[in-house]
């Protein structure tokens, strides 16, 4: 029996096939994407821009979107670029090759929860410490901060729509704190 690479096994969502809806709220994994962690210096977003085709946000939570791929800062020198898995899987440190930035893979490590509906601001707030108030945290912006006792990265992509990044081992734990929030409203 041969094997496959590492990077070629199919991913598979930790929380496959699982869908919870109540109290017009909509939990549901987000599909396979390729996650990279970018690291690079000032001087050098203007050319990593260049090279992924889409402008490296410098404002702290913020994010640019472009076709499949969409970019949040974390931090001064830090990105998180998110590409939909079907578009070009895996070939973003390739493309980054002959630059002096870090990629790092992270793709089997993190998988994403999207949250959708009126409510899914408090339910948020139930465990999150930030102000997602739309005047403070508007469409597309993001952070690092927490939920309950996991660390996730928190992307708003609409008035009530919620994409929430988090490590696969942590993802059962972020999907109950969220269906249990979803409940008390």
């Amino acid at each position: 029996m041969a094997s496959l690479p590492v990077n070629d096994l199919p991913r598979l969502h930790p929380l496959e096939n699982q869908l919870f809806a109540a109290n017009n709220v909509l939990l549901e994994p987000v599909a396979a994407h390729t996650r990279m962690i970018l690291r690079a210096s000032a001087d050098q977003v203007e050319s990593v821009s260049g090279i992924l085709g889409i402008m490296l946000p410098t404002l702290p939570k913020t994010s640019t979107t472009n076709g499949p791929r969409t970019v949040m800062w974390l931090g001064p020198d830090e990105w998180l670029v998110l590409e939909k898995l079907e578009s070009s899987p895996n070939k973003l440190p390739k493309k980054l090759a002959d630059t002096q930035c870090c990629v790092v893979d992270v793709s089997h490590r993190n998988t994403a929860i999207l949250l959708n509906g009126k409510g899914a601001e408090n339910v948020l707030n139930t465990g999150c410490p930030q102000n997602l108030s739309k005047n403070v945290f508007p469409n597309g912006a993001c952070t690092r901060t927490v939920l309950g006792k996991s660390e996730i990265i928190l992307l708003r992509t609409s008035t009530n729509t919620f994409h929430i990044e988090c490590w696969r081992s942590f993802s059962d734990y972020v999907w109950k704190y969220l269906v249990d929030g979803i409940k008390t409203l």
